[in-house]
């Protein structure tokens, strides 16, 4: 069940080129208009389910042996599961959305769709294995999503689209600044700026080198305002520490946009709107902040929350202790 305010982030979303910092202005102009192709890379914020995916966590495949490389008809006849699992917000999520590729329940083939979505996120990702360990065995890192897409995604898909009319997104740091968020044997932030040059030099490179030149960057939510983290007095991961990782993004991100040309690089301050959805919930029909369902993974929660001793589902700005 998508929350009220997932229209408006949308639109922003749609709307970010026209609201680009300085160094980004003498691009080309994007338009959300031209746009085909959606391909997508983060954790359970950004995954769908896919009927070729590890159950609950991806669209295709998972990092252990026989199931991280698939072959071209795999890919190509994959469906997007539509469900109350088919997400990590209990229905279609903001790619299905931003694209109307998959909001029906059921099966849908992204190549059926006006804007095709492909989407590579894995749940629970991390950036790297070399800074943060798996949650599970069979959890892919961003780095390795990009491999994935890279020797087997774009021979499939890449090599057959007019790369102009495609957006390639990222959205990663959920888990990284929660997994972190206690370490005493790093320097903040230069343990992010370290992981974020990760994200560039490991993905976002090697996506513009095989031609795409239009990318999308969002910026953590507010995670010092998780349930969990409003009823603590050290709240962790910190405000602090939020605005450093996008400081950071922020950063790396002008940076890619200056080296390259011909790149139309946009950076999604998703803090920024969060932030003020939580400061003014009535605007966007939202009548609680501060909990959520315990009840939230019971299908029956949604058309019955009163039995669970639940508003409904999208009264509550958090899904549960972590999404929205």
């Amino acid at each position: 069940m998508a929350p009220r305010w997932f229209p408006h982030l949308l639109c922003a979303v749609c709307l970010a080129s026209q609201y680009v910092r300085a160094a980004y202005i003498p691009k080309p102009h994007f338009n959300w208009d031209d746009t085909k192709y959606l391909i997508a890379f983060g954790d359970s914020y950004t995954f769908v389910q896919g009927t070729a995916g590890y159950p609950n966590f991806s669209f295709i495949g998972s990092y252990l042996p026989g199931q991280f490389e698939f072959s071209r008809n795999t890919l190509l006849s994959n469906k997007i599961a539509q469900n109350f699992t088919g997400t990590a917000s209990g229905g279609p999520n903001w790619v299905e959305y931003l694209t109307g590729c998959g909001l029906e329940p059921g099966e849908t083939l992204p190549r059926d769709c006006a804007i095709q979505l492909w989407d590579f996120a894995f749940a629970g990702a991390d950036v790297s294995l070399e800074y943060l360990p798996q949650h599970h065995d069979f959890t892919v890192p961003l780095v390795n999503q990009t491999q994935q897409y890279l020797k087997w995604g774009e021979p499939a898909i890449g090599k057959k689209i007019d790369k102009s009319k495609a957006l390639v997104a990222f959205w990663i740091g959920i888990n990284d600044i929660n997994d972190s968020s206690k370490f005493t044997n790093v320097s903040f932030p230069a343990y992010y700026n370290q992981l974020i040059d990760v994200v560039f030099t490991q993905s976002v490179h090697p996506m513009y080198e095989i031609g795409y030149k239009n990318f999308l960057f969002i910026n953590l939510p507010p995670l010092d305002r998780t349930v969990a983290n409003v009823a603590s007095a050290t709240p962790l991961p910190n405000r602090t520490m939020i605005g450093w990782w996008g400081a950071s993004l922020s950063r790396r991100g002008s940076m890619f946009a200056a080296e390259k040309k011909d790149v139309r690089a946009m950076i999604y301050d998703a803090n920024m709107f969060l932030n003020g959805v939580l400061d003014d919930p009535s605007r966007y029909g939202i009548k609680n902040t501060t909990s959520y369902c315990l009840d939230y993974a019971d299908p029956d929660v949604q058309e019955y929350p009163e039995r669970h001793g639940c508003l409904p589902l999208d009264d509550y700005f958090w899904y549960n202790s972590g999404h929205m």
